[in-house]
């Protein structure tokens, strides 16, 4: 594959830059991470394209250490702190609104998710896995009031 066309959507220079100083370093002291900007770049890819966490390309590293790092992230609040961070001062007062959309339309349950744990994993809090409050629908145009 041409290399260039895999690397289009990969972060830009200023956008690492920006990224980087909000990323946590290593909890453990003597060890070294791999490197974030390609553990990221991992974890979007896998996004992008929808494919298994094995299916990862190799330039990623590891696919078990991209997994485990979004994992981590995700279940100890980092993932959102970094979201929380780069909002702020986006467009305004309005950025504190951003949210990410998803349509129900377009997600399907893997083959395999019939199998699924009934216990919620040990290493994330209750707090992190109760449901979200969703906010209340804004009323359709043109409705009295």
């Amino acid at each position: 594959m041409d290399e260039d066309r895999l690397k289009r959507h990969d972060l830009a220079d200023a956008e690492w830059v920006r990224l980087a100083s909000l990323l946590p370093g290593h909890p453990r002291r003597g060890h070294r991470w791999h490197d974030h900007r390609l553990v990221i770049g991992g974890v979007f890819f896998r996004a992008r394209a929808g494919c298994p966490w094995r299916d990862l390309l190799e330039r990623f590293g590891n696919w078990k250490t991209v997994y485990n790092r979004h994992r981590r992230w995700s279940g100890d609040g980092t993932g959102e702190m970094i979201l929380g961070r780069l909002r702020a001062g986006c467009d305004g007062a309005r950025g504190r609104e951003w949210a990410v959309a998803v349509d129900a339309t377009v997600v399907r349950a893997h083959q395999h998710a019939a199998g699924a744990r009934r216990e919620p994993p040990a290493d994330i809090g209750p707090a992190r896995l109760a449901p979200a409050a969703l906010s209340a629908p804004g009323r359709p145009r043109g409705e009295g009031g």
